[in-house]
C-alpha cells in the first residue's frame, strides 16, 4: 500500500524545511484550470505540532506531494499551501487538514498588473513570458518559474495592458490564450532524475500535447466507470462580443465597442435553430482583438460540448496532454466505441484499506 509525504519547502527559495506524513490525500491537476490538493497531517504529539506550526505556513509554503511505494518516492503534485486548520475532535485527537493549489493560483488570484505592459508585433508566447517575467521581477515576486525563451507559436499580436485596470496576471494570460489561434499554458511541477525540483511554464500551440503513441484504455479492462455527457445548454451559432466604451464625447451617450455579428449559416441550413449568445471584454479597446475573441468564442460554442470522463483503477494517470485511445464495448456501446481523446485533467483518490487507488480522467475530443 502506497504512502504519502509532504516535502515542505520555502515558496521563494524552494529550500526544504521538513518532510511530513499525510493521510486522507486527494489531488487533481488540469490544463486551463488550477489544480488542488487536500490532505490531513496527523498530530500525535507536541513535537509534531511544533514542526507543523513552524514550517507549514499558509501563503508562504510550497508543498510537494511524494508518493512512496516499495521501491522509491515520486513527486506527483506540487503547489502552494493556502490553508491549514488545526483541529481537535471530541475524543481529544489532534490533526491539521490542509488545502493547497497549483502555482497558477498566485497568478490568477494574488498578482496584479501595476505597471503598463506593451507588446507590438510580438509572438504570443513571448507576450505570455513577458507577463510571467513581470510577475517575477517585483520584490518578493520571484517564484522560480523556468521558461523556454526559444519556443514560439508563430502567431504575432499587439497588446497594451494598462495598470489602471489592475488586472490579475493570470487573467491576462487566460485572455491572451483564449482568442482565435490562441494557445494553452500551465505550470508543470516535477523532479528530474538528478533529484532537482522544477517549476516550468509550459506553452502549447494550439494546445499542450505530450508523448507520441496513444495510451490505450479499455472497458472491460482498467476503465471501471465512465460518463460521456452531451451538453447543448451553452451552444450557439450566432455570436457578438462587447468591448470597452471608447466614446470620448461627453455630450453623447457612451456606447461600447462591438464585434461583428458572427453567424454560421450552414447550421441554419442544416436544420439547427438559431441559438444566440454573447461575451463581454470590458478592457478590450481594439477592434481586431475583440473580433478575435468573438471568433474564438463562437468556435467553442457552435457544437454541443462533450466532456467525457473515465475512471481507472490501479494505474497512475498519464501525463496531461497525452492522447488517450478509449475502447469500450458494453450495453450502450454494443457496436463498440473506439475514439481518441486528449487528457486535460485528472483527480486522484489514493489507495485506502479495501479500496485500490483510482483516478478520474477528464478528456477532450482529439
Amino acid at each position: 500500500m502506497a504512502t504519502y509525504e509532504l516535502l515542505v519547502c520555502d515558496l521563494r527559495t524552494d529550500r526544504q524545511l521538513d518532510r511530513i506524513p499525510v493521510t486522507g490525500v486527494s489531488y487533481d491537476d488540469y490544463i486551463g484550470r488550477t489544480g488542488s490538493l487536500s490532505a490531513t497531517i496527523p498530530i500525535p504529539d507536541s513535537a509534531m505540532a511544533s514542526r507543523v506550526r513552524g514550517s507549514v505556513l499558509p501563503g508562504r509554503t510550497m508543498v510537494y506531494l511524494e508518493k512512496w511505494d516499495a521501491f522509491a518516492g515520486t513527486v506527483v503534485w506540487g503547489g502552494i499551501l493556502w490553508t491549514r486548520t488545526p483541529t481537535r475532535d471530541a475524543r481529544g485527537f489532534y490533526s491539521c487538514p490542509i488545502q493547497a493549489a497549483g502555482i497558477e493560483s498566485v497568478l490568477r488570484a494574488h498578482r496584479m498588473l501595476t505597471a503598463d505592459l506593451v507588446a507590438a508585433g510580438a509572438d504570443q508566447f513571448a507576450i505570455a513570458r513577458q507577463i510571467v517575467t513581470y510577475a517575477q521581477s517585483l520584490p518578493g515576486g520571484d517564484l522560480s518559474i523556468e521558461m523556454d525563451t526559444s519556443q514560439l507559436s508563430g502567431v504575432l499580436r499587439d497588446r497594451t495592458y494598462s495598470r489602471y485596470d489592475l488586472p490579475r496576471l493570470g487573467d491576462l494570460l487566460d485572455k491572451l490564450a483564449a482568442v482565435e489561434s490562441g494557445f494553452e499554458w500551465r505550470i508543470q511541477i516535477y523532479r528530474d532524475d538528478a533529484g532537482v525540483r522544477h517549476r516550468v511554464l509550459r506553452l502549447g500551440y494550439p494546445e499542450i500535447t505530450t508523448g507520441g503513441q496513444p495510451v490505450v484504455l479499455t472497458s472491460p479492462g482498467p476503465v471501471t466507470a465512465y460518463a460521456l455527457p452531451e451538453d447543448a445548454t451553452l451552444q450557439a451559432n450566432s455570436w457578438q462580443s462587447r468591448g470597452a466604451s471608447v466614446d470620448t464625447d461627453v455630450s453623447t451617450e457612451s456606447v461600447p465597442l462591438m464585434s461583428a455579428l458572427l453567424t454560421t449559416p450552414a447550421d441554419i441550413a442544416a436544420g439547427w435553430p438559431l441559438l444566440e449568445n454573447s461575451s463581454d471584454y470590458s478592457t478590450v479597446e481594439t477592434q481586431d482583438v475583440l473580433d478575435s475573441h468573438a471568433t474564438a468564442d463562437l468556435a467553442r460554442a457552435v457544437r454541443p460540448v462533450v466532456v467525457p470522463s473515465v475512471t481507472i483503477v490501479g494505474q497512475t494517470p498519464p501525463a496531461l496532454g497525452s492522447t488517450i485511445r478509449l475502447r469500450i464495448t458494453d450495453t450502450w456501446h454494443y457496436d463498440g466505441l473506439d475514439t481518441q481523446y486528449r487528457l486535460v485533467g485528472y483527480k486522484v483518490s489514493p489507495e485506502e484499506r479495501g479500496r485500490p487507488e483510482s483516478a478520474e480522467l477528464y478528456l477532450e475530443a482529439a
